[in-house]
């Protein structure tokens, strides 16, 4: 098979968010340990921390970003300055300064950030943002702009409730229909699908048209907390710890889904919906 042939069945880049009804759930250590599995499954992957109130990529990790894509505009710094490799096989791509500065941008600006930010799509086969909890309009334009959502509760009621909340704004408000599902904290599979089966039922009975998919459950393990603690992903320092075999069988779930059609690069596509359609 030649390069060009070996091109053209690239699977094309896939942008997802990693988003919550409340926080307190995971959502952002499933981000973190869903990097860096995907990363060592051999794909290139870029971790965007998009919680603008709270972000904790950083320090989940232990690291300190100096700058974030803002100072791509405002200091003319470099894509290779702003972006933060690990040690763990993937990037970071902070955006700690906000959603507001973002859409304050001139439209000049603008597209001189989406020109600045283009490389990503020839270098990143996966951009995973972690957005924020709730439904706060920060939350709801990452959410919009990406192809796919993945929404982790636990089986908390206020999760659940707060869970089906977040897929009503999205659908109703915003015409949302696909949704996939991770439970976390779980004590084993029946409550994990137990507590998916409440969401769905919920989203059958009063949402017209949605689709949730149930891709995995995590179940409690100490050696979340234990990698929380030390500021490294669970999956590296424990990988066949229970909570690391259930993240790598999503991120398997994750690479079997159907191929998107291409949508001018798709990343490229993510900044533009990002900073114009809302």
């Amino acid at each position: 098979m030649t390069r060009t042939q070996e091109h053209k069945h690239e699977r094309n880049p896939l942008v997802l968010s990693v988003t919550s009804g409340k926080g307190g759930v995971g959502k952002t250590n499933l981000s973190v340990n869903l990097a860096y599995t995907l990363g060592k499954m051999g794909k290139r992957v870029l971790l965007m921390d998009a919680d603008l109130g709270l972000a904790n990529v950083d320090i989940l990790l232990g690291l300190a970003p100096e700058y974030n894509i803002f100072h791509l505009v405002y200091d003319e710094k470099k894509l290779d300055q702003v972006l933060v490799p690990t040690e763990y096989g993937f990037s970071i791509l902070p955006a700690s300064s906000g959603v507001p500065e973002m859409l304050k941008l001139s439209t000049g600006q603008k597209l001189e950030l989406i020109e600045a930010l283009e490389p990503l799509g020839q270098e990143t086969d996966i951009l995973i943002v972690d957005t924020g909890a709730g439904i706060g309009d920060n939350v709801m334009y990452f959410n919009l702009a990406v192809q796919e959502r993945i929404l982790v509760l636990t089986p908390e009621p206020t999760a659940l409730t707060d869970a089906y909340a977040t897929i009503k704004v999205l659908h109703n408000k915003h015409g949302v229909h696909r949704f996939r599902v991770v439970v976390n904290m779980t004590t084993d599979s029946k409550q994990a699908k137990q507590t998916f089966q409440r969401l769905a039922a919920a989203c059958d009975k009063f949402l017209d048209g949605v689709s949730v998919d149930l891709i995995g459950f995590l179940p409690q393990d100490p050696a979340v907390r234990q990698s929380v603690i030390r500021q490294v992903p669970f999956c590296h320092t424990l990988p066949s710890s229970p909570a690391a075999l259930a993240v790598r069988k999503i991120a398997e779930n994750i690479l079997a889904w159907p191929q998107t059609a291409k949508t001018d690069g798709n990343i490229k596509f993510f900044w533009k919906k990002l900073l114009f359609n809302n």
